[in-house]
This record gives C-alpha cells, sequence and structure tokens, in this order.
C-alpha cells in the first residue's frame, strides 16, 4: 500500500537539469524541519513520476543521496523511510552515517550550507495574548498537581523498584482487561449491526444502558436511589466539576465553598468559571459548616472519605450540611471519588439520598473502582439542573466515545465491576493493614494516622513540624514519591504531615518506603 503523502514538491520545469538538486533540497528540507516527521515512508520510486515529477532514476539518485547523509534508511522489502533524529545547538538533523563514494548525481547536487531556520520563540515570559488566569502560579500549581517539584531527582537507584505513594493512583495491573476486552468486542459487533448515529443536543446525555448500569452500581454499593434520567456522562470527574461550574457559577457573584485542604484541580474549575472560592476548614468530623460563608451558592464536599485527610463527614455534620444547603438556597456538590473501597465499620451512604436529591449533585468516576485511561465519570443532578447540564456537556465534546460507553455498560451489566470491586477491596484492605502497621513501627515517633474507614489512602499528621521539603526531596533520592500535605492548602497550613496512598503499591514496596521515610527522618532529627 502506497502512503499518504501529502507534502507539497514544487516541480523543476521539464528537462531541466536542476531538478535532482530541487528535489534533494526540498526533501532534506521537509525532513530537517519535521514536516517530513521520522518513520514516515517515501513513495516507491516507481511512482516518482506522479509524485515528484521527475524518472525513476533521478528518485533513486535523489533517495541514495538521502541515505548517505542518514536522512533516510531503507527496509528490505518495505520501502524508503525518514530516519529518526537527534537535536543539535544547531536545531534538528538526522543522525550521521558513514559517507559513500561520490556518484554523478553528487557532482551535481551541491552541499547545503544554507544556516538553520530561526529557533523557536522562547515561551517561558508569559505571552499577553493568553488568558491571564491561567498565567498565575497557584492555577499551575494545581493543575500540575501530579507533577513533582523533585520530578528530576525522582529516580530510583539502579535495580530498585520505584515506590509511588502518591494518592488516587490504582493497580492497573490487575483489572481484567481480557474480560474488558472480550466484552468490549461484543459490544462493537454489536455496533456493526446497528451503527450509533447523531442525535439531538438534548439526546447526547449518555448511552442509555451505562445511565441504567451506573443507577444499579451505586445503589448498591453507596445507597444512591436515582434513575437513568438523572445521570449525565462525562469525560471523568475533572469534568464533571467543570459542567457543574459553568452552569451553577455566575460570573463574579456566586460564593463556592471548598474544603480546605481539599483537592487542587476540583478549585480550579470553580475559579475559571469566575466563582468567588472561599476555602473551608476540615475538621476530624468533616467540613465545619459554622465558617461557611452566609452568602455561599455552591459547597463542595468530600464526605465519605475526605480528600487528602481522610475524615468521613459525621451524621450529625450531614445533617447540618443540608440544612444549612437548604436555609440558604445552596447546593451541595458531593465528590465520591473512591466510596467504593470501605474496610471497616457499616456501610456510610453518600451525601445524595433521596431526600436530599434536590441540592445535591453527585459525581462519581470510573477511574478508581475500573482504570484511569478509560476518562468516565458521571453527575446524578437534580431534575431542574440536567437540561442545562447537558446542553454545557454538548458545548465541550458533545458526548463521550460511544464505544468505550458501551464497553463498560456491558462491564457492569454482567457483574464483572462488583467482583473487580470486592476483589479490589480485599487486596487494599491488606495493603492498608500493612500501611498502618509500618507507621505505627518505623514512623511511630514522628507520625500519627488520621482515622479512616475507606478509601486508597491514609493521611498521617506530624508530631512537631517539620522540613517536608527536605524530606521529600531526600526520600524522592532514594525512589520514593510522595506528597506532603501542605500541597493541598488554599490558605497557610494548619498541620503538616503527609499523604499515603497504597492503591498502585504491593505490600513490599510500601514497607520498603516506610523504612526510606524513617531513615530521612532520621537524618533530620533535627529539622523541626
Amino acid at each position: 500500500m502506497e502512503p499518504l503523502f501529502e507534502i507539497g514538491v514544487k516541480r523543476s520545469a521539464r528537462g531541466s537539469r536542476m531538478s535532482a538538486q530541487n528535489l534533494y533540497e526540498q526533501l532534506k528540507e521537509a525532513v530537517t524541519e519535521g514536516r517530513l516527521a521520522a518513520g514516515t515512508k517515501l513513495p516507491a520510486t516507481r511512482h516518482s513520476a506522479d509524485f515528484f515529477g521527475v524518472s525513476r532514476n533521478t528518485a533513486i539518485a535523489v533517495y541514495e543521496k538521502l541515505l548517505r547523509e542518514g536522512y533516510v534508511v531503507t527496509r528490505n522489502g518495505s520501502g524508503t523511510y525518514v530516519a529518526e533524529r537527534v537535536s543539535t545547538a544547531r536545531g534538528v538533523v538526522a543522525r550521521p552515517t558513514q559517507a559513500g563514494r561520490r556518484t554523478q548525481l553528487d557532482r551535481r547536487i551541491q552541499p547545503d550550507h544554507r544556516q538553520p531556520g530561526p529557533r523557536r520563540p522562547d515561551h517561558r515570559q508569559p505571552d499577553p495574548r493568553l488568558n491571564d488566569f491561567w498565567l498565575r502560579p497557584d492555577v499551575t500549581a494545581s493543575m500540575s498537581f501530579w507533577r513533582d517539584a523533585t520530578s528530576g531527582v525522582s529516580q530510583a537507584p539502579p535495580g530498585v523498584p520505584l515506590v509511588d505513594f502518591r494518592p488516587a493512583l490504582v493497580d492497573s495491573r490487575l483489572f481484567p482487561l481480557d474480560v474488558f476486552r472480550r466484552i468490549m468486542a461484543k459490544r462493537l459487533r454489536g455496533l456493526e449491526k446497528r451503527p450509533a448515529s447523531y442525535k439531538s443536543p438534548q439526546g447526547n446525555q449518555g448511552n442509555y444502558h451505562l445511565r441504567t448500569a451506573i443507577t444499579r452500581h451505586i445503589a448498591v454499593t453507596r445507597a444512591v436511589v436515582c434513575e437513568s434520567e438523572d445521570v449525565l456522562v462525562t469525560s471523568g470527574a475533572q469534568q464533571a466539576f467543570d459542567l457543574l461550574a459553568r452552569t451553577l457559577v455566575i460570573p463574579n457573584v456566586t460564593v463556592v465553598a471548598i474544603e480546605d485542604p481539599g483537592y487542587p484541580p476540583m478549585r480550579v474549575a470553580f475559579a475559571a468559571a469566575g466563582a468567588k472560592v472561599v476555602p473551608v476548614a476540615v475538621d476530624s468530623e468533616g467540613l465545619i459548616i459554622e465558617q461557611l460563608p452566609r452568602n455561599v451558592g455552591v459547597i463542595c464536599v468530600c464526605p465519605s472519605h475526605q480528600f487528602p485527610l481522610g475524615v468521613s463527614m459525621s451524621a450529625r455534620r450531614r445533617a447540618a450540611l443540608l440544612d444549612f444547603a437548604r436555609t440558604k438556597g445552596a447546593v451541595i456538590v458531593e465528590d465520591d471519588y473512591d466510596g467504593e473501597f470501605r474496610y471497616d465499620g457499616s456501610p456510610l451512604e453518600a451525601l445524595r439520598t433521596r431526600d436530599a436529591a434536590d441540592v445535591v449533585f453527585y459525581v462519581g468516576t470510573f477511574s478508581k473502582c475500573m482504570l484511569p485511561a478509560l476518562r468516565l465519570g458521571y453527575i446524578v443532578a437534580p431534575s431542574w439542573a440536567m437540561r442545562t447540564l447537558i446542553a454545557a456537556k454538548n458545548c465541550l465534546d458533545w458526548h463521550c466515545p460511544t464505544p468505550i460507553q458501551i464497553g463498560v455498560a456491558g462491564f457492569i451489566a454482567e457483574g464483572h465491576l462488583v467482583h473487580h470491586v470486592r476483589k479490589m477491596r480485599t487486596l487494599y484492605k491488606q495493603r492498608r493493614e500493612q500501611l498502618l502497621k509500618s507507621l505505627e513501627a518505623e514512623l511511630g515517633p514522628w507520625l500519627v494516622p488520621i482515622p479512616s474507614f475507606y478509601g486508597m489512602h491514609v493521611a498521617a499528621t506530624f508530631r512537631q513540624t517539620r522540613d517536608l521539603e527536605r524530606l521529600t526531596e531526600s526520600v524522592s533520592e532514594q525512589g520514593v514519591k510522595i506528597h506532603s500535605l501542605q500541597r493541598y492548602f488554599v490558605g497557610p497550613p494548619d498541620r503538616t504531615g503527609l499523604v499515603f496512598g497504597f492503591g498502585a503499591l504491593g505490600l513490599q514496596g510500601i514497607a520498603r518506603g516506610i523504612r526510606s521515610l524513617r531513615d530521612s527522618l532520621r537524618r533530620f532529627r533535627g529539622a523541626a
């Protein structure tokens, strides 16, 4: 099969002695500028008249010169391809190869002594044409949440696996991809018989079968009772936050209360929509209702397993929050990102019960209970807001990919999600117990774990203030990635501590990471 070759070539006049030179220069320039990317297949020389307007012999000679100079490579029985390139101070050039003997064409094609093109502009300085909101340091830091400041030294010693304590990571290796692949194949065969069609904007709420499966799943795992008409499918939880911000916020008017500490990317979505974001402290019972602004319009909470502290909102505090929202005419955004994973105590229902359906927007995701790469989440919304949410969703991307939606719907409907959650709940419980034992045995003199019964991470506070920047940098050099509580606060932190995610770690990794932290704390015993 011939390649799709859309590089425009200026053809020489018929009979011109410069046709080889011109073709050589244009192909070389296309390679060095990147218009012909590494690995691109060049047209076969037998079609040179169609693509380049030159004879086959001329094209062969040009290709041979490009080959000798390292701009292209040949693959036996396959063709000629653009070579991999390396960057130099003079720009991007092809990898050099040993030059061969000069041919008659070499004498006709003169060396190219042109200077390299202008360098790309330096974008380290903000361009005034950009929206300055996205240039703010706090916004940049929040949206670079998963990027560590010490990424340059976050390398495990040779032969030692990386220990990643960052929260909200999942062990993707344990997901039953073979089962999901079989279900996807089956559902795709169904699309062959009945291809998906475009619908009106109000019809792109999400695949009906997926929305129905979601209602059944959250009814069993989170006691959320709703109908498929109450569910909007989103591209992950972050898009859900963005949609809620677009539809609930009046710029420069709406006051949005967020938990402090809390999930940084969530607050950015509301700030970008023009909300007046107000941080509210969290204690052992959850969000402190007494600190909510009187004029608040939206209250964002993570009640079952607060991120990052891990505390669960008490029944007393939940009732007070719902009463406050109704009295003030506010709405509540409930983030239930890992509520499926409960380890101890009685099941804790979501804040969004049938009685609270008029004021609570429930946000869930498949990133933690299935795979982050799916990029699927959902909003269970009050009926009065659904039409507006659908319109905002369609403004963004119309709807989520249909094949992925129907695949996840089948995975849930056939019972595989319940089986996977049950298996991972058992595994995560073992990891959590190992983590708590290691914290007590190795880090007891320094850290006190915060009690929690849900989720995939445990937070622990220091008995005395510590230089966490030095500590995290030290363990990073030993191949251990971990977040401090400090990075989750909007205002000055009221405590210091670390967040231990165990979703992506095995038992040995947990033990090794805790030992590295212990050794670093001993070295910095005097840093307070």
